[in-house]
């Protein structure tokens, strides 16, 4: 995680906002996941205090854009503490059938 708070100290990234995702699922998007870009990517985010690599694609891309829409300090005063939290005790770090997420395909 340095390196994203190097990002974080440049301004490329935030402490709290959608997590960046590999370049190439970019093309992939639909027109609502792309809201996810309307913000700058952070460390933690919505989507990871609600289930991390436990919850679907489509389930990220619904808390990642849900967050764009919602964003508030509260909000992110929020986030922060549940992410303290899900450190503390750790769960939805790996899918049920890896340790990481599946592949992003795009939206069927």
């Amino acid at each position: 995680e340095i390196p994203q708070m190097l990002n974080v100290i440049k301004g490329d990234m935030s402490i709290v906002g959608p997590r960046p995702l590999l370049e190439e699922y970019l093309p992939l998007y639909n027109e609502a996941q792309r809201r996810r870009h309307d913000v700058k990517p952070g460390i933690t985010g919505w989507a990871q205090v609600n289930g991390r690599n436990a919850i679907s694609w489509t389930q990220k891309f619904e808390y990642d854009t849900w967050y764009v829409g919602h964003i508030s300090f509260l909000l992110d005063f929020r986030i922060l503490l549940l992410t303290v939290k899900k450190v503390v005790k750790p769960e939805g770090i790996s899918s049920a059938t890896s340790a990481t997420m599946e592949k992003f395909r795009g939206t069927p």
